[in-house]
């Protein structure tokens, strides 16, 4: 996407060198980093400098990818060295399938060759790439003019290397003239969706308005909600979906008041191996991100603020399962499937074949 009259990607790998948009620090300063060692690249998901699933598993890959480099030039002495450097890059976000998709690629690939880690993490960003481009073209096609849309967090190509996933179909159809109106859910503690989609939206010029969490019901029931889409981080086998905290109460408000309910994700955001939602591992983080918010001043300096009550404590899961009965259909780079385990399990196989 473009941010004024420049293409970027949200990450991106040249010579032993990783480049990436700063997230934390959108949308009031546009800022790109380098990372110069897998390290530094753990550093930058772990902190969610970089973050949402396709982005993750690029980072990851060409982490991945950094220490097999390392290695060749001897910082790194073994085959085991390899293997503490992949479990630092897992350990990095737990919940998210696609970090842990690039980290066995390139794991593998790197097995042969450096040369052969460093291809493949380079093909698995342009895949990302590609496989959301391709997913904005089919979920077009549920889009009709004068749609008004919710989603809710980040899904679009600031958590991938382009295009997105939720927010790819909303920029075609925006760019093809249909009358769209999105509403941005703002997705507490971090903000993502008032923070990272709206800032895109606007630079996209799409129509948007940012609504608290919790008035999502409320519109769905004014009959002003024609369709919600989200992302996901991780899908079971059965199609129960893993993805940014509040979405499984948006799918429930959905199912109840006959909103269609859909997700976007590409095939490595897949994980056939996760029989069911209950397998997926929740991310816990910080609870100091529900009771402080941080942001500038009218001066241009960043302050952080407590929002909570002095003596209370936070529980602040990243993450919840949304049940795959109440998932309309899942929007891939492959085509429109139903969140059935049958479905998941045809072009699961397919993706498996793919990358073996």
């Amino acid at each position: 996407m473009k941010v004024g009259d420049r293409h970027y990607r949200t990450v991106w790998m040249e010579d032993t060198s990783v480049f990436f948009i700063e997230q934390n620090l959108l949308p009031f300063e546009f800022r790109i980093l380098r990372s110069e060692n897998s390290g530094q690249s753990c550093d930058a998901i772990r902190s969610m400098q970089v973050r949402g699933a396709g982005a993750i598993g690029a980072l990851a890959g060409f982490a991945m990818a950094q220490a097999f480099m390392e290695s060749a030039v001897g910082s790194r002495q073994s085959v085991s060295a390899i293997n503490d450097a992949k479990r630092m890059i897992e350990s990095t976000r737990p919940t998210a399938r696609n970090l842990f998709y690039a980290v066995e690629q390139v794991y593998a690939a790197g097995m042969v060759s450096v040369d052969a880690a460093i291809a493949e993490a380079l093909a698995i960003a342009d895949k990302d790439a590609e496989d959301c481009k391709k997913i904005g073209e089919y979920g077009n096609s549920l889009i009709k003019d004068g749609f008004r849309i919710e989603t809710h967090c980040n899904a679009g190509w600031l958590a991938f290397v382009d295009y997105g996933s939720a927010l790819s179909p909303i920029y075609l159809a925006h760019s093809e003239g249909k009358n769209v109106f999105v509403y941005v859910d703002e997705t507490r503690p971090r903000s993502q969706g008032a923070r990272l989609s709206a800032w895109e939206l606007h630079e996209e010029g799409v129509p948007h308005t940012i609504i608290p969490d919790n008035a999502g019901a409320w519109l769905m029931s004014q009959g002003k909600v024609d369709i919600m889409i989200t992302g996901a981080d991780r899908i079971a086998a059965n199609g129960d979906t893993a993805n940014k905290i509040g979405t499984f109460e948006k799918a429930l408000a959905a199912k109840a008041l006959g909103v269609p309910f859909y997700i976007a994700a590409p095939l490595s955001t897949f994980d056939i191996n996760c029989s069911s939602g209950k397998e997926i591992k929740i991310e816990e983080r910080s609870q100091d991100e529900v009771l402080y918010a941080e942001g500038p001043d009218e001066e241009g300096t960043t302050r952080k603020i407590r929002l909570a009550s002095p003596g209370s404590g936070a529980l602040n899961p990243a993450f919840d399962v949304t049940p795959a009965g109440l998932i309309s259909g899942i929007i891939t780079e492959k085509g429109i499937i139903r969140a059935t385990r049958e479905e998941i399990l045809k072009v699961g196989s397919r993706q498996s074949a793919v990358g073996s």
